[in-house]
């Protein structure tokens, strides 16, 4: 079998979920490799994402491991069977993988939470907006880069997957352009937050007591619970985040902050004052 160059997240996924079944279940690589016929290296190439794996295999590697939880499998092998070509794709070898990995992720995803701190999501972001987000990374990008970023984004904004954000003051009052932007991007989410499978909320400055929102975080719902994922952006790169632990911690958080903000009418009404300031 010919192996991945680059897997996508989602691949990547199934393997780390597929060798979290085997690690719990006490087997080492050679004796998983034993009950499919195949050697170690073919079994780690699985659990890395660089090679695809069949549904009997993932029902038998399953069944082994003594997994009981017939949802969780059907959706290992939803994983592993899905043949999707997404419109993303068109972007691959043009646009850093981990942009095209979070538009799969959120093709897949059931829902979606945004905290933002310092800028709007993506996902609500103005074409103007957006340009100057992207016009101010280091190192700069080149004119063909920018627009193959915006219209990336512009692509991923069509979605109509439920989504929630909740966006803090100073997010809402840094400008990252001119005036004209900044209302224009005001009024913008005064409109989105009408929409129906959107929800905005706002967490003012003058809320008391409050230290939760001191970092912006993606989460995407995925077939369950156990397979959800959280994103993080950094200096370095992309992260998504899957260890049930750490999406536990995420969930709480997100509680946290969405019960600290504004409803979404007080959240709109917030907004529209800001955008009468400008």
């Amino acid at each position: 079998m010919v192996l991945r160059r680059e897997p996508t997240a989602r691949q990547v996924r199934l393997g780390a979920e597929l060798r979290r079944l085997r690690e719990a279940a006490g087997f080492t690589a050679i004796e998983a490799a034993a009950l499919l016929g195949v050697n170690r290296v073919q079994i780690t190439q699985i659990e890395s994402g660089l090679s695809g794996v069949s549904e009997q295999r993932v029902r038998r590697l399953a069944s082994h491991y003594a997994c009981t939880d017939d949802q969780f499998i059907d959706a290992l092998v939803a994983m592993a069977t899905d043949r999707t070509r997404g419109w993303w794709e068109e972007y691959r070898g043009l646009l850093p993988t981990s942009f095209l990995d979070l538009s799969e992720l959120e093709h897949h995803a059931r829902f979606q939470r945004h905290v933002a701190i310092l800028y709007v999501p993506g996902l609500l972001q103005t074409e103007d907006y957006s340009r100057a987000v992207f016009s101010s990374r280091l190192p700069e990008l080149t004119g063909e880069e920018l627009e193959l970023r915006i219209q990336h984004r512009k692509a991923r904004q069509r979605s109509t997957t439920p989504y929630e954000a909740v966006i803090h003051e100073a997010a809402l009052r840094i400008r990252v352009s001119g005036r004209a932007t900044s209302r224009a991007q005001l009024v913008r989410l005064c409109e989105l937050s009408e929409a129906e499978h959107v929800t905005v909320r706002v967490i003012p400055f003058d809320l008391d007591g409050f230290a939760s929102a001191s970092s912006t975080m993606t989460y995407l719902g995925g077939p369950l619970p156990k397979l959800d994922t959280v994103v993080r952006d950094a200096l370095h790169g992309t992260a998504f985040i899957d260890h049930e632990a750490q999406l536990d911690t995420y969930r709480t958080s997100f509680r946290k902050v969405e019960g600290a903000s504004l409803d979404p009418g007080l959240s709109r009404d917030f907004i529209h004052r800001l955008a009468k300031e400008l």
